[in-house]
């Protein structure tokens, strides 16, 4: 079902952009600064130079590489947001929930966070489960947050939103950091648990501009009995739409795979810098701070590109820029100068390639009610390609004992993705 172009009030517009800003800190405190750290910490053996002696961890009877065991099961639970998502998306649309079941994530997975506190490397099966829940509550909430892009603004204002959006969560991701590790530093190791604590209490409450600003069942839509046969043929009939489009169906795909790269190096690149280069703590949190500032400006860089050459020549340009990357990290990696090079590409890169994935996306769709059905479809396609690449870096880590060779199939992904996108008829690429 069709309808008109959209333009809510610029305050409902930042309250979007500020749950970018809430749920942020999530994927910069737990996935990519302290977390892997203090996991690293309790579940490694150093000698007294600091180097690694053992990283085999125990997981329901059986021996994992510990950064091998992290992967695995941040990949299951992508599986899950893969399974949930879609259905969840189409009873959205046909019964208006988006905003409820975004809440629902968002709810889950601060719980999770703050019960991080309790965890036990004695005691992984359940100690990880926190991490497996916290991490499902924040890529759940993102599929029903994107969806609302569409909804509140109008398709030339998505490059420049989009990028507002990313650039208050890395500003607010970094204040929260700040704070945590003045914490730490301050009192004491023992506070850092503390810290997943306090992300689960800043995501909540800055989730809440978000859920009081943002439009609640827009399009008036009601609850019915058959609510959940209702929703898989929404999903069905946006499938069928979607398979008629050719520049939706190849960008789609160009994002799969793409994912299967850019997510995994976001996800792995701390843990990298850990084994492979043997960062100390506070080297790793430079590099970490830096590649959230640079952030800033590469988003807005991005999508100033883009508005001269287009969306989709200025992602392919991304993914030669992400390749070097890969080349440079797979061979010229050796040491703190040579990770903190990499980490400043990486940080200027990240947030503009994010950023202009998702407005592309919300570009292209066609006027419609069925906002949360359509990015459903990018949320698995991202999240199955995450799966993939995540698998991959830790069954050739495994395989090949090194981080270093599962670099080389990042680079495999990077070509596929630029054929892919590069195949979009040149008259139908925005």
């Amino acid at each position: 079902m069709s309808t008109p172009a959209v333009n809510h009030p610029k305050k409902v517009k930042t309250a979007w952009a500020m749950y970018d800003w809430a749920n942020s800190v999530y994927s910069l405190v737990i996935t990519t600064a302290i977390f892997p750290i203090f996991y690293n910490a309790l579940t490694s053996e150093r000698n007294e130079a600091g180097e690694i002696v053992n990283d085999v961890v125990t997981f329901f009877g059986a021996e994992f590489i510990n950064t091998q065991l992290y992967s695995y099961v941040l990949a299951a639970s992508f599986i899950v947001v893969i399974i949930a998502s879609p259905l969840l998306s189409g009873m959205a649309d046909v019964s208006g929930k988006k905003l409820q079941l975004m809440k629902i994530f968002c709810y889950t997975g601060s719980l999770a966070c703050m019960s991080m506190h309790f965890f036990d490397a004695a005691h992984l099966e359940w100690s990880m489960l926190s991490l497996f829940l916290a991490n499902i509550g924040f890529w759940g909430s993102l599929g029903f947050y994107n969806a609302f892009l569409p909804e509140i603004a109008p398709r030339e204002e998505h490059d420049k939103l989009s990028a507002k959006g990313y650039a208050l969560g890395y500003v607010g991701s970094v204040l929260l950091l700040l704070v945590c590790l003045g914490l730490i530093m301050g009192v004491g190791n023992h506070m850092t648990p503390w810290a997943f604590v306090l992300v689960g209490i800043w995501w909540v409450a800055w989730a809440q501009p978000a859920f009081r600003k943002l439009p609640s069942n827009p399009f008036n839509k009601k609850v019915t009995s058959e609510l959940f046969t209702h929703g898989f043929r929404e999903l069905r009939n946006v499938a069928k739409e979607l398979a008629e489009r050719v520049d939706l169906i190849r960008f789609l795909w160009g994002f799969f795979v793409l994912s299967m790269a850019l997510q995994t190096i976001m996800l792995m690149a701390s843990s990298f810098g850990i084994k492979e280069v043997n960062l100390a703590d506070d080297q790793l949190i430079v590099a970490i701070i830096a590649v959230q500032l640079l952030s800033i400006p590469g988003a807005f860089f991005v999508s100033w590109v883009s508005s001269k050459v287009g969306n989709i020549r200025t992602l392919i340009g991304c993914l030669v820029v992400w390749m070097g990357v890969c080349v440079y990290a797979y061979s010229l990696v050796k040491d703190v100068n040579g990770f903190f090079v990499a980490a400043g590409v990486i940080g200027f890169m990240m947030g503009g390639t994010q950023s202009l994935n998702r407005s592309s996306y919300s570009k292209m769709l066609p006027s419609t009610e069925d906002h949360a059905s359509y990015f459903s479809f990018y949320e698995v396609l991202e999240k199955g390609g995450l799966i993939i690449g995540m698998f991959s870096w830790g069954y050739i880590e495994g395989f090949t004992g090194s981080m270093r060779s599962s670099i080389l199939a990042l680079i495999i992904f990077f070509v596929v993705s630029i054929a892919l996108l590069s195949s979009i008829p040149k008259a139908l690429r925005i």
